[in-house]
């Protein structure tokens, strides 16, 4: 019997941890200790260094990438205190998840879900060890906030569907293997005439076009469907019962952003204070001279904190069962304090943060300017604010429609 198969007992999780730590100690190259996650940040298929994708096997074949999710499909099989076990080892030697994507944040858990039996086997082993890239086909030209009015039809053939349409705003479409998306299976009811589509994106008649955005990058695409056959076998659920689906896939998607949102802080790094330090220097008690910024910054932090404390709480009560309608919540708290971060950066770095590109700004600096700009989509991306505040008020408050 191994440490994890163990009574869930005080010894057997002190075992647990010492399995653990052996194992780190085995497979986790010290090289990459205390560097932040370069898989991450890595666009398109430039290749990460061989210790980081040594690393990435190595956890992905253990299912410690997505600890608790069932040993069958290839996850860990953890109990939550095993999870926290592996995280807090995980964090002593400075050791980072490389297994994440949309397939890990939005796409798995629906699937364990409402997928079939034979879809989970085919579906969530390629996940839990990250070999498959997956991108979401929801928003439209004419279906954003208003997603259900989406018109992408799925025409049915037989054996098949004919998939005819657009969607836009497709997160890493350019790089995607597969997409999960809604589609339009019957014409004459909105919500209840949509179905959820697993796509190959290598599929003939399958369009990719980045769109570049104002921060200099292009994560987001075009994607047009022209007569691209899509086998029946990739349709998740019951046909027409995709709305149900693809609002649960959502709620999945806003916990896990806003459990990141706000220690992103716009892409830029670092305490606020140091940064603070670094451009603006102390006074003679060793603060901050601006007194008004000192206050705006403890402010910030201790918001940051309680934020973070609270979206660990409705993660750790998602995986227990289905996230709740407080992801809304959590997911506009979370946008206004990464945007808030990045305005308190950039306004301490004063002309150093005014950087596009040339000698004259450092890296960082430059990294901090183009992360300002690219938080402007946190608020728009996963539903947008006002979304969100429709969700709380009629979800959470109870309050009523016109």
């Amino acid at each position: 019997m191994t440490a994890q198969e163990a009574a869930p007992g005080g010894d057997a999780l002190e075992v647990f941890r010492r399995d653990v730590q052996a194992w780190l100690q085995e497979n986790f190259p010290q090289e990459l200790a205390g560097q932040d996650n370069p898989l991450a940040a890595i666009e398109g298929n430039a290749p990460a260094s061989p210790a980081a994708q040594a690393w990435k096997a190595a956890i992905g074949s253990r299912g410690w990438g997505t600890p608790t999710w069932p040993r069958e499909y290839g996850g860990g099989g953890l109990d939550h205190r095993q999870a926290k076990i592996l995280n807090e080892e995980m964090a002593a030697v400075g050791a980072w998840n490389p297994i994440g994507g949309m397939g890990v944040m939005m796409l798995g858990p629906t699937l364990l879900e409402f997928a079939s039996e034979e879809q989970k086997r085919r579906h969530i082993p390629p996940i839990c060890r990250s070999e498959i890239r997956w991108c979401q086909g929801y928003s439209e030209p004419g279906a954003g906030s208003d997603l259900a009015a989406l018109q992408t039809r799925a025409e049915d053939c037989g054996d098949h569907y004919l998939i005819n349409g657009q969607k836009t705003w497709t997160s890493g479409g350019q790089w995607a293997d597969w997409c999960f998306a809604l589609v339009r299976t019957d014409k004459q009811r909105k919500h209840d005439g949509i179905s959820f589509l697993l796509i190959d994106m290598q599929s003939p008649g399958v369009e990719v076009r980045p769109i570049q955005l104002i921060s200099g990058t292009s994560p987001f695409c075009e994607t047009f469907f022209t007569d691209v056959r899509v086998p029946k076998e990739n349709l998740v659920g019951e046909e027409n019962g995709g709305w149900t689906i693809g609002k649960r896939l959502l709620q999945h998607e806003r916990t896990n952003l806003s459990g990141g949102a706000a220690g992103r802080g716009g892409r830029g790094g670092g305490s606020l204070a140091k940064i603070g330090e670094y451009y603006l220097g102390k006074n003679d008690a060793g603060q901050l001279p601006d007194a008004d910024l000192r206050t705006r910054i403890a402010r910030f932090e201790m918001r940051q904190r309680a934020f973070r404390l609270t979206a660990q709480r409705v993660l750790a009560e998602a995986r227990s069962g289905a996230p709740a309608a407080a992801s809304s919540i959590l997911k506009n708290v979370g946008a206004e304090l990464t945007q808030e971060r990045a305005e308190l950066t950039l306004e301490m770095m004063g002309l150093n943060g005014l950087g596009w590109e040339g000698d004259g700004f450092t890296p960082q600096e430059l990294m901090a300017t183009r992360g300002w700009l690219w938080g402007k989509a946190v608020s728009i991306y996963g539903g947008t604010a006002e979304i969100q505040n429709n969700v709380i008020a009629k979800r959470i408050l109870g309050m009523q429609g016109e």
